[in-house]
């Protein structure tokens, strides 16, 4: 049959179709914003921070305190191009350029920046000095983003004092996506395994240059040296030079160091905010930073220094929970379990499963289960698996207690706020309880402080999960909403305090809105309920703290104020017992006034013992004495007795200073050195 074509209607060929296949690599290269390498300057903060804390993670895998140093080295685009061999050029067309200004243009910028020149001296003729030091680091900023012409690169080297990486796997490790150590179920920094293979795949899109990695495990007589790149279209590592260098200072750990485009300044405050997070989140932890600008007057170094040896205790692999799986996990538990019968499928690969429940749960599945079937009849039997995931959803198990799970600890979180922000009180809380959700344990631990260094008035949040810092997204936080929607005044704290508010969760599973891994959602109840009541428990203690200090202060303030009314007091006891005296010459009112006087004062005024002058100086030593004692409790309602600041803890000469135990009291903690 011919068809027929309507007016408007255009006859086109039908081409065959295909289907291309693409790699892991080109598929993130192509999306790397759900990975957070969104820009140049949020790729060079995601880049220090994947590296950052594939270096804790493996430092803390054997047991040792990390110790990473980071170096962002500022590359000028005349330098990149000498490193890459490019001749250096002039421009022949200015107005081809985006940073290219008309005459009106550069006229009104003048203009504004003599009224910014003129509004900095005026504040310096006031002695404004606060004032004048703000706008004169804005008008500088601005001007000197102004004068950054053309793309600015940066090397990032990453060292830390890790495990190492086994010489033939670090091609693999780091130059294939998806190829990692954190694919089973445990609670872990990393998520996709993508960190520091998305830094690669970033430096190959924006530099070309390729990784350079050193690398040495225990007892190692050479360092491994690599220089390799990725190719992304077949997702496998590409090696420029490998060799094996050798290690006389018995060095133990790694070192990434990668060249990459991107945006120092606008990143630097978010970038050094994740290190001091990280400080706070792990005091057991030391950072060494350091900036090298192009500029040498710019350059800075900052260490975040070790407040404690305390670690927690690493986490632990666990099974699933049966309300957790689905169909895609039994598919690959099935594939993987060793187990020879279904009974034992059920107890060996779950929790909470035991022999008796796993029998009961084959009976309750249907005549076409049998306990001593093997697991791998169940390979390509969807009608059975959807049977046994519903089952499983349906029946009653006990919930996870949460033993795998590695929380900061209320020590632990207490010193990192207290090193941080040095604030005027703190409170840490932890729920008794381990929480579930979809079968999967979480812990939530909270602090809250009030005052501190570098803490804005109003409600500061600070948000971690399995021990990382959240800096994006704040708004759409869990513990953002949370914390908004409780009433602080209930608490004694206004909305002019300065108050921290910390909250780090820890699971098998973070329920993350997108891949970035950038917050919580509010829209879950459990979540919610539990950071809610976590934060409160904070609340509650330092409502405590702040009673009885008010309390302990105007005790005080009412103690010293009898001071200015001591000369009045004085003057009118004297003149009384003057009077008293003067009525004592006769018998009879002697003898009652003996009576009376039972501590001899009328005998002391009358022998010139009690003076108006003595009695002075005694209220005022009395009273002084009460101030020292109201002070004492004051301050130790206050918990600044001593007004401790970092002499608490007193870092050791050298990070490699072996320590040892630390002796806790109720008042200190002193670290013992070996």
């Amino acid at each position: 049959m011919r068809k027929t074509f309507h007016s408007g209607q255009r006859w086109m060929p039908r081409t065959p179709l295909t289907c291309l296949l693409v790699a892991s690599a080109e598929f993130f290269a192509e999306n790397k914003n759900i990975a957070g390498f969104d820009n140049p300057g949020k790729s060079l903060y995601t880049t220090v921070r994947e590296l950052v804390e594939n270096g804790v993670d493996s430092a803390e895998g054997m047991g040792c305190l990390p110790w990473i140093q980071v170096t962002v080295e500022e590359i000028s685009k005349a330098r990149f191009n000498t490193i890459m061999g490019l001749d250096e050029f002039e421009r022949t067309d200015e107005a081809l350029y985006h940073d290219f200004e008309t005459k009106k243009q550069k006229d009104k910028r003048e203009a504004k920046e003599a009224v910014e020149r003129e509004k900095i001296r005026i504040l310096e003729e006031k002695q404004n000095v606060k004032g004048a030091e703000a706008a004169k680091t804005t008008f500088l900023k601005s001007v000197s983003a102004r004068k950054r012409k053309g793309t600015m690169y940066y090397k990032v080297t990453v060292k830390d004092n890790g495990s190492g990486m086994p010489h033939e796997h670090i091609p693999d490790m780091l130059g294939k996506v998806l190829s990692g150590t954190k694919y089973s179920l445990k609670q872990t920094r990393g998520k996709f395994g993508l960190g520091a293979k998305m830094a690669l795949i970033w430096s190959k899109m924006s530099t070309g240059l390729p990784f350079t990695i050193k690398s040495a495990q225990e007892k190692r007589k050479f360092i491994s040296s690599f220089v390799l790149d990725i190719d992304m279209y077949k997702n496998v590592p590409h090696v420029h030079k490998e060799e094996k260098l050798p290690n006389d200072k018995s060095w133990r750990g790694s070192e990434i160091a990668v060249t990459i485009e991107g945006d120092w300044v606008a990143y630097r405050s978010r970038l050094l905010s994740y290190l001091r997070q990280m400080a706070v989140i792990t005091p057991y932890a030391q950072f060494d930073f350091r900036f090298v600008s192009e500029d040498p007057e710019k350059g800075f170094s900052y260490t975040f220094k070790r407040r404690t040896d305390t670690m927690p205790e690493p986490p632990k692999e666990t099974k699933y929970h049966p309300s957790a799986v689905d169909l895609m996990v039994f598919e690959q538990l099935l594939s993987h379990s060793k187990a020879n019968t279904l009974v034992k499928f059920l107890q060996n690969d779950f929790l909470s499963i035991n022999k008796t429940y796993a029998e009961r749960l084959i009976a309750e599945m249907g005549p076409d289960f049998d306990p001593l079937m093997h697991p791998s009849e169940l390979k390509g039997r969807k009608d059975m698996l959807v049977r046994m995931q519903q089952l499983f959803k349906e029946a009653k198990f006990s919930l996870p207690d949460g033993s795998c799970l590695s929380p900061v600890g209320e020590y632990n979180l207490r010193l990192g706020i207290i090193k941080e922000l040095d604030p005027d009180m703190v409170s840490t809380y932890r729920l008794p309880q381990v929480q579930v959700f979809e079968g999967h344990p979480f812990i939530v631990e909270a602090g809250v402080s009030v005052g501190g260094k570098t803490v804005k008035p109003g409600l500061n949040v600070y948000r971690f999960a399995n021990r990382i810092p959240l800096l994006f997204e704040k708004g759409g936080d869990v513990v953002t909403k949370v914390a908004n929607s409780i009433n602080w005044g209930n608490y004694k704290i206004t909305k002019d305090d300065r108050v921290g508010i910390f909250v780090s969760v820890v699971s098998t599973r973070i329920p993350y809105k997108g891949a970035g891994k950038e917050y919580i959602g509010a829209d879950i109840k459990e979540y919610a309920s539990a950071v809610k009541q976590a934060i409160q428990g904070c609340a509650v203690q330092l409502s405590k703290k702040i009673s009885r200090k008010d309390a302990a202060k105007a005790a005080q303030e009412r103690k010293g104020k009898l001071v200015k009314y001591i000369p009045d007091v004085s003057r009118a006891v004297v003149t009384m017992l003057s009077n008293i005296l003067k009525d004592s010459e006769q018998p009879e009112k002697r003898r009652r006034i003996s009576h009376l006087d039972s501590e001899g004062i009328l005998e002391q005024f009358e022998k010139k013992e009690l003076s108006e002058s003595i009695l002075s100086r005694k209220l005022i030593q009395h009273v002084q004495q009460i101030d020292v004692e109201l002070a004492l409790e004051y301050a130790a309602q206050t918990g600044m007795a001593s007004k401790r600041k970092s002499d608490i803890f007193i870092s050791p000469a050298s990070v490699l200073q072996a320590l040892g135990p630390e002796l806790h009291a109720s008042k200190c903690v002193i670290q013992l050195l070996h």
